[in-house]
């Protein structure tokens, strides 16, 4: 039997401008997750967590937490983006220009805008992307540049595999 190493992420020598990330997972959002980040987050609005008040709203049905969708879409991101972070520094401009309800699926794509050495450490570089989450039905529901500092090749903690390390 073969063993191969599986995906372990991108460096910053990886990270090119205008590269663009179709991120592999989407998500179908359940009324459990968005309860459970709601009250895990003492976040009081009915509207997330009342079906009977959500359906006297203009909407009809529970919104979903949107710091729930701001999690998922980064959670989605990290396979491309920061596997390899060492601290993510910002979120910012971000944007729900569309609901997102109890059941959507929430699939992610993301953008290189900018990469820069760092003027502090020697061992990671500045990176910053654009993403975005989008429903089922191709309707963005967020919209968010992060920026964060990447380990450079060969200079971030090394990654045990459990069973492929046991094996060499």
């Amino acid at each position: 039997m073969t063993v191969r190493e599986g995906w372990r992420g991108r460096y910053y020598e990886d990270f090119e401008v205008g590269d663009e990330y179709v991120h592999p997972l989407g998500r179908t959002v359940t009324t459990t997750d968005n309860m459970w980040f709601t009250l895990l987050t003492q976040n009081t609005a009915p509207l997330h967590v009342d079906h009977h008040y959500a359906a006297q709203t203009e909407f009809g049905k529970p919104l979903v937490n949107s710091a729930f969708t701001l999690a998922l879409v980064t959670g989605q991101s990290v396979t491309d983006v920061s596997q390899n972070v060492m601290a993510n520094l910002a979120w910012d401009e971000i944007r729900l220009p569309n609901p997102v309800f109890e059941g959507d699926t929430i699939y992610s794509r993301s953008e290189v805008l900018e990469k820069r050495e760092s003027n502090s450490r020697p061992n990671v570089g500045i990176v910053s992307v654009k993403t975005m989450g989008y429903n089922q039905d191709g309707k963005v529901v967020i919209t968010f540049t992060r920026t964060l500092m990447v380990y450079k090749r060969g200079h971030g903690p090394k990654v045990t595999t459990g069973a492929a390390s046991e094996a060499q």
